[in-house]
């Protein structure tokens, strides 16, 4: 589904990807890890265009995309919901599911019982403005939203940071249906380790902006996360 091969980025005059390589396989979960600040934040906004490799490739369902622009990659088949969600504040939970319906050119009637019976607060909160939501419905408003563009990869970013439980469990609840349906795969950044080994099928953990492990998530061993993973 999604192949990262030797991929290089350099901000500000400094590189921040080493030669990152991964894939994703077709109706997979897989969970991207690493301490703060090893590159998995820049890993995402590299494959989705909002930042551009030096060197590398980058493929999605057999086609490169490396060289398209952002808009391009999610009528490829990526969605993306980013850390801290980046929803619209201003406008209503109506009018931001709208947008990821535009994204794609499809109605919106036809995913958003969907989005419904995932997510049922927002059917009742569908007047109320983005920026009124608690932290956890606007997670659950952008993730909507992403599943609205119909991907075949969809990106979520750390989407348990600064929830309460019982969304948690929601989310929880909906990846782990999105997978079973196996009508996407779906590529997972979190830090929430007892969160990840339950849902995902295979994990990769960057360091100094490389990947440095990866495998199955039965191979995801107290020791792999001692040696990787614990500060």
């Amino acid at each position: 589904m999604l192949s990262i091969e030797n991929i290089e980025v350099s901000i500000g005059g400094s590189q921040i990807l080493r030669g990152v390589n991964f894939q994703v396989p077709t109706k997979s979960v897989t969970c991207l890890m690493g301490r703060n600040g090893v590159g998995k934040t820049t890993t995402l906004r590299t494959i989705t265009g909002l930042l551009r490799q030096s060197r590398g490739t980058i493929t999605l369902d057999g086609r490169e995309i490396s060289s398209l622009p952002p808009e391009e990659r999610a009528r490829a088949g990526l969605g993306f919901v980013p850390q801290g969600r980046e929803i619209f504040p201003h406008l209503t939970v109506e009018e931001n599911l709208q947008i990821g319906c535009v994204a794609r050119g499809k109605s919106m009637s036809g995913g958003l019982e969907r989005v419904f019976s995932l997510f049922p607060i927002l059917k009742e909160f569908m007047p109320r403005k983005g920026g009124m939501l608690s932290g956890g419905q606007q997670q659950q408003l952008a993730i909507g939203r992403a599943l609205l563009t119909e991907p075949k990869l969809l990106i979520l970013d750390e989407p348990t940071e600064g929830i309460q439980p019982n969304v948690i469990d929601q989310i929880g609840d909906t990846i782990r249906l999105l997978r079973e349906e196996g009508k996407m795969s779906i590529l997972l950044v979190e830090q929430y380790l007892d969160f990840a080994r339950e849902l995902a099928d295979g994990f990769a953990i960057m360091d100094r902006g490389a990947v440095v492990s990866h495998g199955p998530i039965a191979e995801l061993t107290d020791a792999v996360i001692q040696e990787h993973l614990v500060v």
